[in-house]
C-alpha cells in the first residue's frame, strides 16, 4: 500500500487527544517511509514519521504544537482499511509520550 500524496481528516479521536475533524494529514511515502504534516483545529503544526509495511499498518512517532504553545509528542500504530469506496480509513492506536502519557484511539479517513 502506499499513501504517498494522499490526504486524510481525522473523523473520530479519544476525548484526550488533540486531532479533530478540522484537522488535515498530507502524507507523503519513499519506499516504506512515511512523512506527513498536519494541521487544523487544536493543531497549530504536527509532523510524523514512520515505517510501513507490507500490508499497509504504519508505525510512527509523531510531535505537533498545539494552540496553547504547547510542544507534545507520542507514538502510533495504524491500521488500514479500504473502503467500498476505494479510500482508505485507519484505525490508530496511539500513546502520548509527552504530558500525561495517556493513551488513545482515532480514526482517520481519506479525503
Amino acid at each position: 500500500m502506499n499513501y504517498n500524496n494522499k490526504k486524510f481528516r481525522s473523523i473520530q479521536n479519544s476525548e484526550n487527544g488533540e486531532t479533530s475533524k478540522e484537522t488535515v494529514f498530507e502524507y507523503k511515502q519513499t519506499g516504506n517511509i512515511l512523512t506527513s504534516t498536519y494541521k487544523g483545529g487544536k493543531i497549530v503544526q504536527g509532523h510524523l514519521i514512520g515505517l510501513v509495511d507490507e500490508i499497509g499498518t504504519i508505525k510512527m512517532s509523531y510531535h505537533q504544537i498545539n494552540t496553547k504553545g504547547e510542544l507534545m509528542t507520542g507514538v502510533c500504530s495504524s491500521k488500514p482499511e479500504i473502503l467500498a469506496t476505494g479510500k482508505i480509513r485507519l484505525y490508530e492506536s496511539w500513546k502520548w509520550t509527552s504530558g500525561d502519557k495517556s493513551e488513545g484511539n482515532s480514526i482517520l479517513e481519506e479525503l
